[in-house]
């Protein structure tokens, strides 16, 4: 209600300030219902990045926002995360090709800590390469990989490079150490995802940031003329056609960091409840993708609003999103 509103009624007879008095509360028992979510009792963030840029490089923080070209570390997540309880996995971060294995022993001494409160981690990799077996056989005897990812959507990376038959050798050499890989793609190449994930049915995979769907191609937003990098219906079609695979889940994840200023909960609704209605509810975890997230929102503002859109779900598929599936999948209890 406006200072302007509380003018008009003082001005008002005392029937047509009964009746603002009536509309007001109506109003505010409606943003009272918007506002109110229940927050989960436990959170396993399936995607949590760490960096510390004196220790790593991260070539393509070079063309990034300032927002994101500093030290965030332990300490800044836990104050980022405060007020959930939050257990992560970590996601590795992109570094320089020569890093990797610097990546991972830096990590792995973070994982070993019980405090730190770090279940596991998805380490970095190139599956293409002809090392790529003794490399992950190097990082399974540090003891806290769960699983590998190479970022597909970056500039140097052609379409379909997924689908050569070095890197459909690299999947199935996770599948066979019961390790998952991340796929991190453009939303126009999900097709391509689909088509490695098929090919590798050993092998289980995670779709991430529910496939970089663009909340710019949704609802109001979608009638701004805001140049969203896909097409929306092209996008569920491929996000119906993952889902069709056992071996692959989704993530929820990353579209906060896509959404213009101003967005609200309706903007990532239609996203986040396709990817959940695809995937069903024992086949989607939460990642917080902090702090690449701050592109859009701060931690707490995505996990607030991810509560308040699943909030008329029943509980227990709520608790499936938030911690079981990911315990699950990742078997860490």
């Amino acid at each position: 209600m406006t200072q302007m509103s509380r003018r008009q009624m003082i001005g008002t007879s005392l029937a047509g300030a009964a009746a603002i008095s009536v509309g007001m509360q109506s109003i505010l028992t409606t943003e009272a219902k918007a506002n109110a979510f229940r927050k989960p009792q436990r959170v396993i963030d399936t995607h949590q990045h760490l960096w510390d840029l004196e220790k790593v490089k991260l070539p393509w923080l070079e063309s990034a926002p300032d927002v994101l070209r500093k030290k965030y570390w332990l300490e800044d997540y836990r104050e980022a995360s405060k007020g959930y309880q939050v257990e992560t996995i970590y996601m590795e971060v992109d570094v320089a090709e020569d890093q990797l294995d610097k990546e991972a022993e830096i990590i792995s001494e973070v994982g070993r800590d019980k405090s730190n409160r770090m279940l596991g981690a998805i380490l970095g990799s190139r599956p293409s390469s002809d090392d790529f077996e003794k490399y992950v056989d190097r990082q399974l005897d540090r003891g806290v990989v769960k699983g590998f990812r190479r970022v597909l959507h970056g500039g140097n990376t052609p379409a379909g490079a997924c689908l050569t038959p070095e890197f459909v050798r690299g999947m199935k050499i996770l599948g066979e150490r019961n390790l998952s890989f991340d796929l991190c793609m453009r939303p126009k190449e999900l097709r391509d995802g689909y088509q490695l994930a098929k090919q590798c049915p050993g092998t289980r995979f995670v779709v991430d940031h529910c496939g970089n769907a663009d909340p710019k191609a949704f609802g109001r937003l979608a009638k701004e003329n805001l140049n969203p990098a896909h097409d929306a219906n092209d996008w569920r079609v491929a996000m119906k056609q993952l889902a069709s695979l056992p071996n692959v889940i989704c993530k929820i994840s990353g579209i906060v960091a896509s959404a213009p200023e101003g967005w609200t909960d309706e903007d990532l609704a239609p996203i986040v409840n396709h990817c959940l209605d695809s995937f069903g509810a024992d086949r989607v975890v939460f990642g917080g993708d902090w702090p690449v997230c701050l592109l859009g929102a701060p931690l707490l503002n995505w996990m607030d609003a991810l509560s308040r859109i699943v909030s008329s779900r029943p509980q227990k598929e709520q608790d499936q999103l938030w911690y079981e599936n990911a315990a699950k999948f990742f078997s860490v209890g």
